[in-house]
């Protein structure tokens, strides 16, 4: 089991390059199977996840190639099984997606229990509500096996925004026969990006960008040849790492309009950021001031669904905000597991925070972080901890560091660019 080394308190300074969009990057690998014809995409994100993912495609029939380290070529001309590998469906949340291709070209898909961050109760309702509306037959007891003896289009409104299931339906309906209006449909740029790569593929889709989807099947979708934007997540939790350590960082390449709700945010929380064309410059300050509410009341930042603050860089506010002067209140309704890993920046790292409940934490700031020993639970909280170690005085060592590897490409030579002090050791 590997594990990260890391000397903390060394600003980090310099210029980095985000990795592609994981959440990009999953659905399009799955969208591939919906053609018989070649699917490149480029700046793939060269992580775990990513790789199981396209793993499950080769095993499902499609020929998988590695035109270069982050572009791939994916050719489904034919599915040659029905059922997921579980132990890699395991491993991975979105393996769901691969319903809707499985479904349109076999009629029948076994998912087994897909896998992914374990942050609490991960509901998988919404995805075979959806699809149960766009004609497709659901057997729990067979290990999440579906049916259908043909998509077809409907109005379909999902019982939450989410972003796993829109993408579900979108694939789904794309290749339905007739006509698919798809309400309370999540919005997020991965979603977006999903859906404009669907219609160079030739899927008739409008409403991109809104939390309505309407989508008029099509019999047969081409190839495409499309890039994966940069990771905004990975940008959030850059822009914080850089001030936790009182650093100065530009991040190339950030997409600066998935980034204002973000933006926002950090702003209040006291991390400055300037859009440069299409890079972010995160000056260094000696010290971060959390604001205040009106009245001089305690802030609280909440996660929501976009364009809110996004509740995968929650752990990384928790994290920032014991480096920051003042108090805030963490509110993470979203996932009742997602602060767990509070308890672990308190007892070892000698941060000052109360867990009030799994959905509430108040952060006191600011504290004087040690080095310490711990285990990344899972990705978000994973990148979390490293921060914290970044930041601490002393020697800390992060073990089950393949959490983090799962969703963020070469970290620790990434960040060695910006003048960390981290190693990889086995």
């Amino acid at each position: 089991m590997a594990r990260f080394v890391v000397e903390g308190g060394t600003p980090l300074r310099g210029e980095i390059t985000p990795a592609g969009n994981k959440n990009e990057a999953l659905p399009l690998i799955a969208a591939s199977l919906l053609t018989d014809e070649p699917v490149t995409l480029r700046n793939l994100p060269h992580i775990r996840d990513v790789r199981n993912m396209l793993e499950i495609a080769s095993t499902l029939g499609a020929s998988v190639v590695d035109v270069d380290r982050h572009t791939v070529r994916i050719t489904a001309k034919e599915l040659r099984t029905d059922e997921l590998p579980a132990a890699l469906a395991r491993e991975i949340r979105p393996s769901l997606l691969f319903a809707a291709p499985l479904l349109a070209r076999r009629g029948r898909a076994v998912l087994g229990q897909p896998g992914g961050d374990v942050i609490g109760r991960r509901r998988v309702d919404s995805h075979f509500l959806a699809l149960g509306e766009l004609g497709v037959a659901l057997d729990p007891s067979q290990g999440l096996t579906v049916t259908t003896t043909g998509l077809k289009g409907a109005d379909v409104i999902l019982d939450e925004a989410s972003v796993t299931a829109t993408e579900n339906a979108v694939l789904a309906a794309s290749v339905a026969k007739g006509h698919t209006t798809l309400r309370n449909a999540a919005s997020e740029p991965h979603v977006q990006q999903l859906c404009k790569a669907l219609v160079a593929m030739g899927a008739k889709i409008t409403g991109i960008g809104t939390n309505t989807l309407v989508i008029d099947g099509v019999e047969r979708l081409r190839g495409t040849d499309h890039t994966v934007l940069s990771d905004h997540m990975e940008i959030g939790s850059l822009m914080a790492t850089a001030a936790m350590t009182h650093g100065e960082v530009t991040i190339r390449k950030a997409v600066p309009e998935h980034l204002r709700m973000t933006r926002f945010v950090f702003g209040r929380l006291g991390i400055a950021s300037e859009v440069r064309g299409e890079d972010l410059f995160v000056p260094a300050r000696e010290r971060y001031q959390i604001q205040t509410e009106i009245g001089d009341a305690i802030l609280e930042v909440k996660p929501n669904i976009w364009p809110g603050f996004p509740t995968d860089l929650t752990s990384m506010a928790v994290a920032y905000a014991t480096q920051a002067e003042g108090v805030v209140i963490i509110h993470e309704w979203m996932f009742d597991g997602r602060l767990y890993f509070v308890d672990t920046l308190t007892r070892e790292f000698g941060a000052r925070i109360v867990l009030a409940d799994p959905y509430r934490a108040v952060v006191m700031g600011a504290s004087k972080l040690r080095g310490a020993e711990v285990r990344s639970p899972d990705i978000r909280a994973g990148m979390a901890m490293l921060a914290a170690a970044l930041s601490a005085k002393g020697r800390s060592v992060i073990n089950n560091i393949e959490q983090i590897d799962r969703g963020y490409e070469e970290l620790d030579t990434r960040l060695r660019a910006l003048g960390a002090k981290i190693e990889r050791a086995a």
